[in-house]
C-alpha cells in the first residue's frame, strides 16, 4: 500500500565526511610463533622505521610446573622441573634440590659437590654456545658462527652424556648428591676438549665478537644503565653487562665454588654488545673453573642417602644459572611431596627490561636487543 504524502518523512540530510589526519603509528605483532622470539608475542608500535613502544605478551607455554610439583614426590619432581629450560637443565635441577636437601638435613659429600659443579659449568658453556648460535644465525645473519657454535656444543653434549647418561635433560642431581661418579677417562677427555675449545674461542672472537659488522649492530644499542638494571631487578649477564658485579656463585657459594678461583666478567656500557661480551668471557671462566675442579676434586663418596620425606618447614635455594639467579622455595609438610614449590628464574626477571630497551630504536635493532637478553619463553612461563 502506498504511504499517503502527509505521512512521508523528509529525506535525511547528506552525510558530510570530515577528513582527519591518519595516525602516524602502526601496531605490529611479532610472534608468538616466530623462529627468533619463540613462544612470545611482542606488540610493537612503530612510527615509520622507529619503535615507539613494545608490550610483551607471555604465557603461551605455561604448563603449571609449580602446581604439578605438589602432586609428585621429591625425586619424581626433578624431571619435569628441569624441562622448562632443557639447554640449562643442571641448574634448574640443582636449584630445586638445594632447598629439599636443606629441609631434609642432607649434606652432599665434597666429591659430589665437585661433580655437580663440573656438570653445571659444562652446562653453562653449552647454554652460551646455543645462545651464540641462535643470536648469530637467526638475529644477526651470521650462518658460519651458527654452525661453529652448534658443532662445538655437541662435543660438550657428548661428554655430558658420558657423565650423566643423557644429552640434554639429565635428572642428574637427586637429593643427597649426583647419581654417578666421573666415568673412567672422563677427566682426560674433558681436559682435551677444554684445550681445543680455549683456542676455538680466539676464532670466535675474530670472526664474530670483534667483527666490525656485529660491533656496529650491537654497540650502543639497547642501553640499560647501572641504576636502571638494579631498580628493575634484572639478573645474570644482563645485570653484569650494566656493570653490577653480582653472581650467586660468589655472593652465596654452593657446590665447590668456594674452593675455586674465578672472575665475574662485567662491562660498564650496559648495551647489547656488553651483554654479548659478558657471555663470551663467562665461557672462558667456565674453562678455568672446570680445570681447577678436575685438579682439586677429592676422593670419597659422591652422595648420601636422603630420606623420602621432608619435615614441615620452608627452605630457599639459589644458584647462578646461565640466565642469572635461579631461586626455588620449597615448603614441606611431613610427607613425601612438597606442600608448595615457587620458582623465580632469570628469563622472567630479565624480560621486564625489554620495554625499556626497545624504544626509540630502529626496527632492525629489535632482534639484536631481544637476543642480548637470552630470553627462554618456556623457562619464564614454567
Amino acid at each position: 500500500m502506498t504511504t499517503p504524502p502527509a505521512e512521508r518523512k523528509p529525506p535525511a540530510p547528506p552525510i558530510t565526511i570530515t577528513k582527519t589526519a591518519e595516525p602516524s603509528t602502526l601496531d605490529v605483532s611479532v610472534g608468538p610463533q616466530h623462529p627468533g622470539s619463540g613462544h612470545l608475542r611482542m606488540l610493537i608500535r612503530v612510527d615509520g622505521d622507529y619503535i615507539v613502544s613494545v608490550d610483551t605478551d607471555i604465557g603461551y607455554v605455561h604448563r603449571g610446573c609449580e602446581k604439578i610439583a605438589e602432586y609428585r614426590n621429591y625425586v619424581s619432581n626433578i624431571p619435569h622441573l628441569e624441562r622448562p629450560c632443557i639447554i640449562d637443565a643442571i641448574h634448574l635441577n640443582w636449584g630445586y634440590v638445594l632447598p629439599v636437601e636443606e629441609l631434609q638435613g642432607v649434606e652432599v659429600p665434597p666429591r659430589g659437590q665437585y661433580i655437580s659443579t663440573i656438570a653445571a659449568e659444562m652446562n653453562r658453556i653449552m647454554n652460551h654456545l646455543y645462545w651464540v648460535a641462535i643470536n648469530a644465525g637467526v638475529f644477526s645473519g651470521h650462518t658460519t658462527i651458527f654452525m661453529w657454535a652448534f658443532g662445538d656444543r655437541d662435543l660438550f653434549i657428548e661428554l655430558a652424556e658420558m657423565l650423566t647418561g643423557a644429552r640434554l635433560t639429565y635428572s642428574f642431581l637427586p637429593p643427597g648428591g649426583p647419581r654417578r661418579d666421573l666415568p673412567a677417562g672422563f677427566g682426560e677427555k674433558l681436559t682435551k676438549l677444554l684445550d681445543y675449545f680455549e683456542k676455538r674461542l680466539v676464532e670466535y672472537d675474530r670472526i664474530f665478537f670483534s667483527n666490525p659488522l656485529v660491533v656496529a649492530r650491537a654497540k650502543g644499542i639497547g642501553v640499560l644503565k647501572r641504576q636502571e638494571a638494579i631498580e628493575l631487578g634484572v639478573v645474570g649477564p644482563v645485570l653484569r653487562g650494566s656493570g653490577v658485579k653480582y653472581d650467586v656463585r660468589k655472593v652465596e657459594p654452593y657446590g665447590a665454588y668456594a674452593d675455586l678461583d674465578f672472575e665475574i666478567p662485567t662491562y660498564e656500557e650496559g648495551d647489547s654488545y656488553a651483554r654479548f661480551m659478558v657471555r663470551f668471557e663467562e665461557m672462558k671462566q667456565s674453562i678455568k673453573i672446570l680445570r681447577q675442579a678436575l685438579e682439586k676434586i677429592p676422593k670419597g663418596p659422591i652422595a648420601r642417602k636422603a630420606p623420602l620425606v621432608a619435615p614441615e618447614g620452608e627452605a630457599t635455594g639459589r644458584v647462578e644459572s646461565s640466565r642469572g639467579e635461579y631461586t626455588v622455595m620449597v615448603m614441606g609438610d611431613n610427607s613425601d611431596k612438597p606442600y608448595r614449590v615457587k620458582i623465580m628464574n632469570g628469563s622472567f626477571r630479565n624480560l621486564i627490561a625489554l620495554p625499556y630497551l626497545i624504544r626509540n630504536v630502529h626496527v632492525a635493532d629489535m632482534p639484536i636487543i631481544y637476543g642480548s637478553l637470552d630470553y627462554w619463553p618456556v623457562e619464564a612461563d614454567r
